[in-house]
């Protein structure tokens, strides 16, 4: 792993943590975000433009700025909205007024539900 690559997730282990340990403000109670909606994660992620950092199908980034694949995040719901609302390093943070928690949530369900990178050995023609 590249040290960009290592940074970002100890910085994305790091807050989940916090974000754990301090019970950062979550969503109302009322209005409590159970569960997302892949389908309305998918149209959200692409019209707030995460693709464009970290792929069309979260698989991250590795031109211009290398940014961490998403696909299949270990995050719970609360903690990704958490991070989302104080993201670090260049990454724009996203408030409820930008992005609601169940849009945030609806996203975070869209990336729980791609596939995510598959294992070299997967592939035949690169295991001679």
């Amino acid at each position: 792993m590249k040290n960009t690559h290592l940074s970002a997730l100890l910085t994305a282990i790091v807050f989940a943590a916090t974000a754990l340990s301090f019970d950062l403000p979550r969503a109302a109670a009322d209005d409590e975000v159970k569960t997302g909606d892949p389908v309305k994660g998918k149209r959200i992620y692409l019209a707030v433009g995460c693709f464009e950092c970290h792929g069309r199908a979260g698989q991250g980034g590795r031109f211009n700025y290398p940014t961490p694949a998403l696909a299949q995040t270990e995050l719970p719901v609360e903690s990704f909205i958490a991070f989302l609302r104080a993201a670090p390093n260049d990454m724009p943070a996203f408030s409820a007024d930008v992005l609601s928690d169940q849009d945030a949530a609806d996203i975070h369900a869209y990336l729980r539900s791609l596939p995510g990178r598959k294992p070299v050995k997967d592939f035949p023609l690169l295991n001679p």
